[in-house]
């Protein structure tokens, strides 16, 4: 078996974080990013980086086949519920025929995917907290939708194949190298509001809670679902509403600012928390960073990111 990873979407957040550890691990590593949000200044220098959308089918099937993995992570998507809303056609192309292209390609040379899901924006508002992975998906998004049905494709693949793709739906996922750019990363937008002095909107007049999650412990249950075949809850079981993050954070920084209350936008959940039990007993995973410890270190780790800016 080759000792090459394929890594969808590692110039981004998360993804770099999986290279960094893959590379570690011993792995020759490949990047496939389209860098339409992901930066290459996140990819280390030993991984091989190519500028490629993975709904160019021709394109990906030529570079995985190329390569051969032993292993495909997943993580290249249209990440916004906001954009989702906007374009949900755009959506769908990237996150249900792009991971469809990636299963054919993987298929071609035998290569096990995990593939990176969503849990909040997938369950929707009516699930019971904590959701475990039994119950059935109530999206309120387009970006929830294709998560979905990209979860579908997982799945069938995996079973008729016999190849065990995995997938895991992940959290609130927080950390170094977040974008504060967008919606998506509360805490990298906040901890950026805190550095320049500026108040931040609290969505949701700040009740909305997540399951937050720190990105080193999500990496570490990709790698430990790696040739697994099953759905597994990624996050920590822990409910923590924007007002805390807000609160906490800016202990972290030291400083008071009065944050801006607004409106939930649409297609945003008002609660989420996540069963991790699935997780734990199949993947022998738990998370090992607590909130309050995690918020601490990434405010500290973005805060030089902006002066390294």
């Amino acid at each position: 078996m080759s000792s090459r990873a394929i890594v969808t979407g590692g110039a981004g957040f998360i993804g770099s974080h999986v290279v960094d550890a893959l590379l570690a691990d011993g792995y020759a590593v490949t990047v496939i990013d389209d860098l339409s949000s992901g930066d290459a200044g996140r990819v280390a220098e030993r991984a091989e980086l190519l500028e490629l959308d993975i709904v160019d089918a021709t394109a990906l099937s030529a570079a995985v086949g190329e390569r051969r993995p032993s292993a495909i992570f997943h993580l290249a998507a249209q990440a916004s519920v906001v954009v989702s809303v906007e374009d949900p056609a755009r959506d769908c192309d990237v996150n249900v025929r792009g991971t469809l292209n990636v299963l054919q390609a993987a298929g071609a040379c035998g290569a096990p995917v995990v593939f990176t899901s969503t849990g909040g924006a997938l369950y929707g508002d009516a699930a019971p907290t904590p959701t475990d992975e039994r119950y059935i998906p109530e999206p309120l998004s387009p970006y929830g939708a294709s998560k979905w049905a990209a979860e579908s494709y997982v799945g069938t693949w995996a079973r008729s194949s016999g190849i065990p793709h995995a997938v895991c739906r992940l959290g609130n996922v927080y950390g170094p190298r977040q974008s504060p750019h967008g919606e998506a990363g509360v805490v990298a937008i906040f901890s950026e509001r805190l550095h320049s002095g500026r108040a931040p909107k609290l969505y949701g007049h700040g009740t909305p809670t997540r399951d937050y999650v720190y990105v080193g412990d999500v990496v570490s249950a990709l790698r430990a679902a790696c040739g697994r075949a099953g759905t597994y809850n990624i996050a920590t079981g822990v409910e923590t509403d924007v007002k805390t993050v807000w609160q906490e954070l800016s202990a972290a920084a030291g400083k008071h600012i009065e944050p801006e209350l607004a409106d939930l936008r649409p297609g945003e959940l008002t609660h989420s928390r996540l069963d991790i039990g699935l997780a734990e007993r199949e993947l022998g995973w738990r998370p090992q960073v607590a909130i309050s410890e995690g918020l601490r270190t990434t405010y500290d780790a973005l805060v030089a990111e902006f002066g390294a800016a």
